[in-house]
């Protein structure tokens, strides 16, 4: 069914001088001459926009006026001035899922345009899991209906483990398909590590299509070192944006890689690793990895620019970091501030506040004075959900006395560990005790009728309901977390209702936040998308959780590639021996 989708400065301000300075132009102005057609290559009147220019490319900034027609920069006049804010690149995430955000690309561009960006790299992981190739090919879709630049590449680990159940599958067949398209621009990041080190066929396989038909090889190494990264990189491995410890990083920029310096809602890496941005600004990129919808509407990689600029870096390197140094490694079609380039770029007040005024993409205002000037577009919602719903006696678990296997996770981490804690039993029934932080946790095959998996955890910090979410990385079943196995049941079959969202439950309320988009993206407006997650982490706050982001932490609980103890759709799962594991404990270790 299609959906139905509507959308969504006034006087001259002059921002006290700072730094470096650019144009002064009336926000009105610039919405009545630019605010016409969002997509690239129409023509445009000529617009003339003065000010202090920062030409990451040379090294230099400049006082100046581009010239723009056509969407590009026809001509760059130095001279004028002195002017009150800043002209530069516009900024780029070099690494990220947009279906973290829980919207689909044209409605992240609407939030992601108002901080300055105007371009991502993106893996399309997430969807692949759950729709295969008809996956990818939505997102390029949708991200073709609006102004803003996606690159997408080809997602390189679907699924990530035989040890979970995904919605599709894609092989070296697939990855060829996919990379010879001029609309897939590189490999996304190759997760399997171990069968790049181990020489695994079809990993490999892959690698070697990508070198086929000239594209970029996206890494995914934490905490690789020695022998083991020098394989991994020579195997043509040219970045990686798990890195979180500044010698890791050092070690890998010395081999030759990239490092994308991660400051996402699930991962901050920023204060680790702007040493070698100050050190080695040729081998750094920002990236985001994931934004969560209410963080998005607070910043994005203008926030690491900020912060870096704050720490006293060289504001040069810190914007070629943003803007050069991903144009230059993936071959981006976006403008860097030379004639004859995309006008692609960004107005601050200036390189120490970096309060971001207005954002051009290809010469069309698409943000100015904090408001996104993006128009929401059209879609159909593809989707892959089928489970049927649950019963409260499915998640009943028989145990008398015995040691359970219980996951401990931690605030703001995607690992976890593994406790061994003595079982509550009522009546033969192993039960949640909130007397010591853990509830009963579940993982509910959406894709076939299956019973739950179930498991135990630590930290998720309920008091009573339960919470779940169809945002399970990476296969994207269903996991909820629970105090008894009637909420569990409830949460998880409000999620199933609408074919994929958020949940909260409690007493006699009820809070969802319906993701009908492969069951990871709202159909909704972006700005509301952010107010409604915001209510239910509130709401799963409200029941005790002390995690600063309850549904991220949730999502992660079935990521097996992260050690050391997960639950997927078949079973507890021991990320060391990388095979199930009881939930009874009988072995005493």
């Amino acid at each position: 069914m299609r959906k139905k989708i509507g959308s969504g400065m006034g006087r001259r301000q002059f921002l006290k001088y700072a730094g470096l300075g650019a144009c002064a132009l009336t926000s009105a102005a610039y919405l009545n001459g630019c605010s016409r057609s969002l997509r690239p290559g129409g023509e445009d009147k000529p617009q003339r926009i003065s000010g202090t220019i920062v030409d990451v490319v040379a090294g230099a900034s400049y006082p100046g006026t581009l010239e723009i027609a056509g969407g590009r920069i026809r001509r760059i006049e130095r001279g004028g001035g002195p002017y009150e804010t800043a002209i530069i690149p516009g900024l780029i995430d070099a690494h990220v899922h947009i279906e973290s955000s829980m919207m689909v690309p044209s409605e992240f561009a609407r939030l992601a345009v108002r901080h300055g960006t105007v371009a991502t790299v993106s893996d399309p992981h997430e969807i692949a899991n759950v729709l295969g190739i008809r996956g990818i090919d939505f997102m390029i879709e949708n991200s073709g209906q609006t102004a803003f630049k996606f690159y997408f590449g080809a997602s390189s680990c679907v699924p990530a483990t035989t040890f979970e159940t995904s919605g599709a599958s894609i092989g070296p067949d697939q990855i060829e398909e996919l990379l010879k398209r001029d609309d897939i621009k590189y490999l996304s990041e190759m997760m399997n590590y171990p069968g790049v080190l181990y020489g695994d066929k079809a990993v490999m396989k892959k690698i070697a299509i990508a070198k086929k038909y000239g594209k970029r090889i996206d890494g995914h190494a934490p905490g690789l070192t020695g022998s083991s990264l020098e394989k991994y990189i020579g195997s043509g491995i040219t970045t990686d944006h798990e890195t979180f410890r500044y010698e890791e990083g050092l070690e890998k920029i010395k081999n030759g890689m990239k490092v994308q310096i991660r400051e996402g809602s699930a991962a901050k890496n920023l204060d680790a690793l702007l040493p070698l941005l100050d050190e080695y600004p040729d081998f750094c990129m920002f990236c985001s990895d994931d934004k969560h919808p209410n963080d998005l509407v607070q910043g994005h990689i203008n926030e690491s620019v900020k912060k870096a600029l704050q720490r006293g870096i060289d504001p040069m390197k810190v914007l070629r970091c943003a803007s050069l140094n991903p144009v230059r490694h993936y071959n981006l079609g976006v403008g860097l501030l030379q004639e004859g380039d995309y006008a692609d770029f960004v107005v601050v007040d200036d390189l120490q506040h970096f309060t971001v005024l207005k954002t051009f993409i290809n010469g069309r205002l698409v943000a100015g004075a904090g408001k996104t000037l993006l128009p929401r577009v059209p879609f159909d919602a593809p989707n892959n959900f089928t489970a049927r719903k649950v019963t409260p006696g499915e998640f009943s678990v028989r145990g008398k006395g015995g040691i359970l296997n219980v996951i401990e996770a931690e605030d703001g981490q995607l690992v976890t560990k593994r406790l061994r804690e003595p079982l509550k039993d009522s009546g033969g029934e192993a039960v949640s005790d909130v007397s010591r932080d853990i509830v009963k946790l579940a993982v509910v095959n959406r894709y076939h009728d299956a019973p739950p998996a179930i498991g135990f955890i630590r930290n998720i910090g309920l008091k009573k309901g339960a919470i779940a979410a169809s945002v399970a990385h990476d296969s994207h079943n269903i996991v909820a977390a629970g105090v008894t196995d009637e909420d569990l049941a409830r949460a998880v079959n409000r999620v199933m209702e609408n074919r994929g969202g958020l949940s909260v439950v409690y007493d006699d309320t009820e809070q969802v936040l319906p993701l009908p988009v492969a069951g990871l993206m709202s159909d909704r407006d972006g700005f509301e998308v952010a107010e409604k997650y915001s209510e239910l982490d509130r709401c799963a706050k409200g029941l005790g959780s002390k995690l600063s982001a309850p549904f991220m932490t949730l999502s992660f609980m079935a990521l097996l590639v992260i050690p050391e103890i997960k639950l997927s759709d078949k079973g507890l799962f021991d990320g060391r021996k990388f095979d199930f594991m009881p939930l009874f404990d009988t072995t005493g270790t």
